[in-house]
This record gives C-alpha cells, structure tokens and sequence, in this order.
C-alpha cells in the first residue's frame, strides 16, 4: 500500500481514509490475483500506545467488512521512529488479537526495521532470540514475507534508513545467516534498498543470491 494510510490514530484526519483505501486496495488486490496486501502500520500522534493499537484493529476489522475476500493483510514491523508503533513483536501480536477475522492477518517483516528496533540480525544469536521471540509473541505461521534491507542506523536506533545488501550494520554474515535460516528460507523476499538506477538493484539481487546456499 503506499505511504498516506494511517489508522493508528482516530485523530488523525486521514484515519478514514485510511480505511478506505485498505479497502481499495484489497479489492484491487483480489483483482490482481494476488495473495498478500502488506500494509504500514502508521503513527499514535497524540494517542497512547494502547489507544494507538486499538484504533488499527478497529480500522482493519471496518476494513475487512466492507472489502470481504481471501486476500491476507500483512502488518509490516516498523523501526519505531517518531510515533510508529508496530516496532516490537508485542504490539503487532495486540493488534492481531483486536482483530475479528484473525485467518485474514499476517506479519511482512522488514529486517532494517527490526534492526532499528532492537532485534539484533546481524549475527547467528540475535537472529536466534529474534525467531523465538516472534514464534511465543506472534507465531511463525503468521510470517508470510520478508522485506530484505540492510540497515544504514545503528542497532536499536529507531532511525529508518535503508541500506545496500552487505554494506550496512546487518551485514553479509547476518543476511547469509537469514536467507538460510531453516525457518525463513521457504519465505519469498522483496528488497526496499536504495535505488539510484536498476543497476543498484541488480547488485543487491546479485548479493542476495550468492549467499544462498
């Protein structure tokens, strides 16, 4: 979905509009034949982070009535900058649990993101504890898609800056590690890398498949 939604704030004055182009889009989806429609999750502003989290599974559970097909809502994990929710796996299994049409929710997890957000990806163990944590807090079952990005900002830095495969604080160890993990390998990945030209992109699509193993 593009960037404008934000249902994580009644405040707000696109919070039915929002609504509406989740909507849109699911329909546009069903159209497409597609399976997924990976959404953000958006900005509290001014609301708590309970309120925050209660207002998107109210903006999913209207969405889902008036736009009623098979397609799967994936919330992509956000790094937390600003006043993002979604960062931790925590807040996304809260908004889930909102949620009326559960078999309908799924999970796009960004790895820049969860990098920003405190969940160490750069080295087997991090990747280990971050696994487990998602299977006790979310379950493994909802992970439908992985956004591979290397990130640009520190660990647990809450700044979202995306990065080159390899070339930033994830690092080609912690991709290798990633890609093969027994778990994630079936997973199918779209990148959201810096993009100056198609060239960029085809050295990250390059990187990315030479550590498969």
């Amino acid at each position: 979905m593009p960037y404008l939604p934000n249902i994580a704030s009644r405040e707000s004055e696109f919070y039915s509009r929002s609504i509406n182009s989740i909507v849109e889009d699911l329909q546009r989806a069903e159209s497409l034949g597609a399976q997924y429609l990976i959404t953000h999750i958006g900005h509290r502003m001014e609301s708590s982070e309970d309120e925050a989290i209660e207002a998107v599974s109210s903006g999913i559970n209207q969405a889902f009535e008036r736009g009623s097909n098979q397609i799967i809502l994936l919330l992509e994990n956000t790094a937390g900058q600003g006043t993002e929710i979604g960062y931790s796996f925590e807040q996304i299994q809260k908004i889930i649990a909102g949620v009326d049409q559960k078999k309908r929710m799924g999970v796009c997890l960004d790895t820049a993101h969860s990098f920003k957000a405190g969940y160490d990806l750069s080295k087997k163990d991090g990747i280990e504890r971050a696994i487990e944590s998602f299977e006790q807090t979310i379950g493994l079952k909802r992970l439908h898609l992985l956004h591979l990005n290397d990130s640009k900002t520190p660990l647990g830095s809450r700044k979202d800056r995306h990065w080159h495969i390899g070339e930033g604080q994830i690092g080609l160890e912690g991709f290798r590690y990633l890609v093969n993990h027994p778990l994630l390998k079936h997973l199918p990945g779209i990148m959201e890398t810096p993009r100056k030209d198609t060239v960029e992109d085809l050295k990250n699509m390059g990187v990315i498949r030479s550590l498969v193993e």
